[in-house]
């Protein structure tokens, strides 16, 4: 019988910084670098985010599929790097719940940065408020075209009934 002297939870959290590390090679190009402290405390918010959601993951990537997404964006400087990403990896978790798994973690990424570059211009604040709530609402009621927060309509009647959908 082998003997796992290793804890799974410490092997993941070394993959999941290794993973983030690594993100420097692209992130750099655009004057953005993470510390290893920064990696570690984006594991940190990722694990706290999990629990705050009741939420496991298995694998490591969703950090550095959101660095890879968002690095590159005219809003984020070194200065705000580091707490954007928190912020950014904290919301989606929330996220994941609040659309009930209906996206897949890319897509729900990729809307995440589309939002941010084009319809927000960089604000958090309206990221959070205002569109991924709107994504959210429209996919637990069943909008066909949930992704587009321009077409909203105010009619009740346009929605599901939440009871339909279970």
């Amino acid at each position: 019988m082998i003997s796992l002297s290793f804890p799974l939870a410490a092997l993941s959290k070394r993959t999941a910084l290794e993973e983030i590390m690594k993100t420097n090679e692209l992130s750099h190009r655009y004057g953005l670098i993470l510390t290893e402290k920064d990696a570690i405390d984006l594991v940190e918010t990722r694990n706290g985010a999990l629990q705050a959601n009741g939420r496991i993951e298995i694998g490591s990537g969703t950090i550095g599929q959101i660095i890879v997404s968002f690095c590159s964006s005219s809003f984020i400087w070194q200065e705000n790097y580091v707490q954007t990403l928190h912020d950014l990896v904290e919301a989606f978790y929330y996220l994941k719940n609040e659309t009930l798994d209906l996206l897949p973690d890319d897509d729900l990424i990729k809307l995440m940065r589309d939002y941010f570059e084009n319809r927000c211009k960089g604000s958090l604040e309206l990221l959070f408020n205002r569109d991924l709530e709107q994504l959210a609402r429209n996919l637990r009621y069943g909008v066909e075209d949930y992704a587009n927060l321009d077409e909203v309509s105010e009619d009740p009647e346009d929605y599901l009934d939440e009871e339909e959908m279970f």
